[in-house]
């Protein structure tokens, strides 16, 4: 008889099991921390591994959210043996060699050959055990929790990823010396956070990490014959870089299954945007940037492409367009005072101050929403998280910031300049480009978006034009904002009816949740008109709408114009206005964010502060596809058929 793993001490006695949890990710980090409570454990060479196990019954996700229980069906089999009711198990699946060291070619050729029944899976993190969340439980506990468990398993395909304390620097040289990939280091104290951050951290023997490839040689003339890889990985924009070669070091067979794969995806022209000069001797090949390898290498070049590149293997657990560069970060994090019992995490010392993307966060506790009790580092952490996702929407283009100093509740203040207080890792445009007024502010790093957060910036608020032509705005925005009394599902028609009209213009259009009461629909446009002409169009856009459907739009600004329909606010679209920008906190209770969401999803959206600071961060990593795929790829522009539809002259 199994004796029932106890579930500590989580968030409910009766939560209810998620379907789905994104994984926490760690960031490259160029050495250890030296302050800080730390774990290391070895940095295994497999592949990522969540476990959903309920009524007995085990489901296993790759890290890209894929469903791969048929295809390790006697692992499922050995975790279905734990002694539990319900779990959520993190680790990695690897294939062991004759020594006990990890070997990631072996892990491959055992899922090409469907022959896994020698997979051995580490557990490093338990997020859900026997009804209880644990995510907000300190990784010291969580792990406390996961070994006893682990110890109840009769599997030995089933094993606990042993953590050290040991000086991190003679820990890595040690994996170094064994050949293994390096290894992670995570803050004990730090709950279980969806998305990348630096509360995991990893340090490689050397540089590792996945491509796209766009591309192969072989020798001129041949028919046939694979040469080297064409590497790529993906700017922040979602184009495709070039990064470099690695010679394809494959066993006959294997590479023969490459070769039958990549000729399924020639294509005419390069993916690249900076394809590689031609050479003599080679003919390219040009593929659809769908295969991923995974390549070490000695370092970067000026450049941006590899040197000194192997190959190490094929990977199938993540989606290509995820595939960028791996940014190294330093990681840093003063002393903490000693931690409560029951509490998620080290109250930081120095004026409560601690370290996120290299910005000091100080008052990290707080409140800034009297209502949910939202926290400072709450909103820092939500930024952290989404910063991937929401950098390439704010890339050159100017912002207009909305700070609460003293909590969402309290006085707000707009800003559009930088005045006093320098802000970390912020762009600052040169003053010819807005003359007459001090220099725009631009969010392209990381790092700015965190010291915004410290600074109590709350909301960002986006041009419709981005640098350094801000005479020609690249999109325009339809605001459906509607009379409190209307029901949601007089919105969700709206904007259908919103969609249908632009789709007859010939507009493709994109849909987010304004974060506060309804929808933004977003156009985008190529920079050929000016700012004049675009604001004209939205508005014969929003009276036609108005004229077509007068009980269900206004396009006349007031309260009393729209009781009991929905205003259509076109008057964003003038040089210098801004809209909250995609992927936004809100200052609002609740501290809703602006969602980006496909148009398929719009029966399924409740309300516009559907997703939180809390949740928004977890809905990007889970999902598959990108709601607004394409967007950056549109080319479209105002015609003269367009104006005369909407009734210009």
């Amino acid at each position: 008889m199994k004796k029932r793993a106890s579930s500590g001490g989580g968030r409910s006695a009766c939560a209810l099991l998620p379907e789905s949890i994104a994984p926490q990710l760690a960031t490259l980090a160029s050495r250890p921390p030296a302050t800080g409570n730390w774990l290391y454990e070895i940095k295994f060479d497999g592949y990522r591994l969540m476990c959903r196990v309920d009524a007995g019954r085990a489901t296993l996700i790759t890290r890209g959210g894929h469903d791969w229980t048929d295809r390790m069906t006697a692992l499922a089999s050995a975790i279905e043996s734990l002694p539990v009711d319900n779990a959520w198990l993190d680790g990695e699946v690897v294939v062991l060699t004759e020594s006990g060291l990890p070997d990631f070619n072996a892990l491959q050729n055992a899922f090409d050959r469907r022959s896994t029944t020698q997979l051995t899976f580490y557990a490093f993190d338990i997020l859900f055990l026997n009804g209880r969340d644990l995510r907000e439980v300190p990784l010291a506990q969580r792990r406390e929790l996961l070994g006893e468990l682990i110890a109840q398993t009769p599997s030995e395909r089933i094993r606990f990823s042993e953590s050290f304390t040991d000086d991190p620097q003679s820990l890595l040289v040690s994996a170094c010396k064994m050949r293994l990939e390096g290894i992670i280091g995570k803050r004990a104290d730090a709950p279980y956070r969806s998305g990348r951050s630096t509360d995991w951290i990893k340090l490689k023997c050397l540089m590792r990490q996945e491509f796209v490839v766009g591309g192969y040689t072989r020798l001129a003339g041949a028919k046939s014959g694979m040469r080297s890889l064409m590497l790529g990985v993906h700017e922040r924009d979602g184009s495709l870089r070039f990064a470099g070669t690695v010679e394809a070091e494959l066993k006959p067979r294997p590479l023969a299954d490459l070769e039958k794969r990549a000729r399924a995806l020639i294509r005419a022209e390069a993916p690249f945007y900076n394809p590689p000069p031609r050479e003599k001797d080679r003919d390219f090949v040009w593929l659809e940037p769908e295969l991923i390898v995974e390549a070490s290498f000695l370092e970067w070049t000026p450049a941006g492409e590899v040197r000194h590149s192997v190959f190490q293997g094929m990977r199938e657990d993540k989606p290509a367009a995820a595939v960028t560069e791996e940014t190294v970060v330093d990681v840093e994090e003063p002393e903490s005072l000693p931690q409560s019992e029951g509490t998620t995490r080290a109250t930081p010392a120095r004026a409560g101050t601690l370290v996120i993307a290299g910005v000091k966060v100080s008052n990290a506790e707080r409140i800034i929403d009297d209502v949910t009790r939202l926290r400072k580092i709450d909103l820092v952490r939500y930024y952290d998280e989404i910063a991937e996702f929401a950098l390439p929407y704010l890339k050159d283009r100017p912002v207009s910031l909305v700070r609460a100093p003293e909590g969402i509740q309290g006085e707000l203040f707009f800003q559009k300049h930088e005045e006093r207080s320098k802000i970390p890792g912020i762009t600052r445009l040169p003053v010819e480009l807005h003359p007459g007024h001090p220099p725009l502010l631009v969010v392209d790093r990381h790092e700015a978006l965190i010291g915004l957060a410290q600074m109590n910036v709350v909301e960002l608020h986006s041009w419709n034009a981005v640098q350094p032509d801000l005479d020609h705005p690249d999109r325009f925005i339809l605001d459906l904002d509607p009379d409190p009394e209307l029901s949601w599902q007089m919105m969700a028609d709206a904007a259908t009816l919103s969609k249908v009209l632009l789709d007859e213009l010939g507009l493709k259009s994109f849909i987010k949740t304004s974060g506060g009461k309804g929808f933004h629909i977003v156009v985008p446009l190529t920079r050929r008109q000016q700012w004049d002409e675009v604001k004209h169009f939205s508005q014969a856009v929003a009276r036609h709408m108005a004229r077509l459907m007068p009980e269900r739009f206004s396009a006349v600004l007031g309260p009393k114009n729209r009781v009991k329909k929905i205003f259509i606010d076109y008057l964003r679209n003038s040089k210098g206005a801004s809209t909250v920008a995609v992927f936004s906190a809100r200052a609002r209770s609740g501290m809703g964010v602006s969602m980006p969401i496909s148009w398929d999803e719009l029966n399924e959206i409740g309300r516009a502060d559907q997703w939180t600071v809390t949740t928004g961060a977890q809905r990007m990593h889970l999902l598959k596809v990108d709601p607004w795929e394409g967007f950056h790829r549109t080319r479209q522009g105002i015609t003269a058929a367009m104006r005369r539809a909407v009734g210009m002259r």
